[in-house]
């Protein structure tokens, strides 16, 4: 199969062959401005045979997106992915593979210690009732278990 290249660039990766967990540079963008910015494709559960349940996503979003920015300045962005398998962690310049780990990791201990999400609330979020802070803990633990694996994204 030799599918014709796609402009996202997620879907030019055969999903078939990653070894979740991992982190890889997804894309690395220069801006009009000459500002530089890197998405993460940060991936908890092997894509096609596991996946995230929604309240985990959402409450890991929640958590991730408050806590990493503690952390480091350059956090732009965590978005959950549709499929559910993990997100992407948009941040400004070209950080190395090192420093995101890192903030990764910190980042999920905060999480473990937790004890609340973040906004779960009908004024501060458009599905407040739709988090679970023990399944985001169990799914933080799940991916920091898998630390010295994050740098090989292919079986």
């Amino acid at each position: 199969m030799n599918p014709e290249r796609m402009n996202v660039e997620s879907f030019n990766l055969d999903h078939r062959l990653v070894a979740a967990p991992y982190v890889r540079v997804a894309d690395t963008k220069r801006l009009p401005g000459g500002d530089v910015i890197t998405k993460f494709d940060v991936r908890f559960t092997q894509p096609n045979v596991d996946h995230l349940e929604m309240k985990a996503v959402h409450s890991l979003e929640h958590l991730f997106a408050e806590h990493s920015r503690n952390h480091s300045e350059k956090v732009i962005d965590f978005s959950p992915m549709g499929c559910q398998t993990g997100f992407y962690l948009i941040m400004q310049g070209a950080p190395d593979f090192d420093e995101v780990a890192a903030l990764i990791e910190v980042t999920l201990n905060d999480i473990l210690r937790a004890d609340s999400v973040p906004a779960a609330n009908e004024v501060q979020c458009g599905w407040g009732a739709n988090h679970s802070l023990e399944d985001a803990q169990a799914v933080a633990a799940g991916f920091l278990a898998g630390r010295e694996k994050w740098n090989v994204v292919f079986a």
